[in-house]
């Protein structure tokens, strides 16, 4: 068995991981949202989602409030509308770190991300990147580095994994080409 089985058995065993990430979870939270990481913080997992230390890769730790999300208030009229508080994005927290990720390095793609750690107010996700021209010398992540967008179209796992996705055939033939589409082939 390699170090990595070790680090991902170790993973699993939540009592273990508390204690190791309990104190990094207080600086985490005073640090900014989105903030690049030397080296990842599971290195088992990042290996296994496509990180490589190459030049050009980066690992992004990002942290997304939990909870609903909540339309603003409409203060002035009576907008039937907009009384409903709940607002219903359609769209996972996984999906929403890396679009945040996204934002702050706009001259990467979202490779991979997965989950790090939660607390009462936070999840924290770890988001690798490549830069788009570092990417195009790296044969097996050319065709990732060349598309553009791909966070904000829903191309990565966590935003696949959202529009529903994950599988195909009977009993998912309302997911493709995407619900909206689906339901409005079915309107006319």
């Amino acid at each position: 068995m390699g170090y990595q089985k070790y680090l991902s058995d170790l993973w699993k065993d939540h009592d273990k991981i508390k204690d190791l990430i309990r104190p990094r979870l207080i600086e985490w939270r005073r640090s900014n949202s989105v903030t690049r990481v030397e080296n990842p913080t599971r290195p088992d997992k990042a290996h296994k989602l496509g990180y490589k230390s190459k030049q050009g890769y980066i690992v992004v730790r990002s942290r997304v409030r939990r909870g609903g999300h909540t339309r603003p208030r409409s203060h002035s009229g009576r907008k039937s509308k907009n009384l409903r508080r709940k607002l219903v994005l359609g769209m996972n927290y996984q999906w929403i770190a890396e679009q945040r990720a996204n934002k702050k390095y706009p001259n990467c793609e979202i490779i991979n991300s997965y989950f790090l750690a939660k607390d009462g107010k936070y999840y924290f996700y770890e988001i690798i990147l490549i830069d788009r021209e570092l990417g195009m010398k790296y044969p097996e992540i050319k065709n990732l580095a060349m598309q553009r967008g791909r966070v904000y179209r829903g191309l990565t796992h966590a935003g696949r994994k959202s529009r529903g996705l994950r599988y195909s055939g009977k009993g998912h033939e309302k997911m493709r080409p995407s619900k909206r589409a689906n339901r409005f082939r079915r309107k006319s």
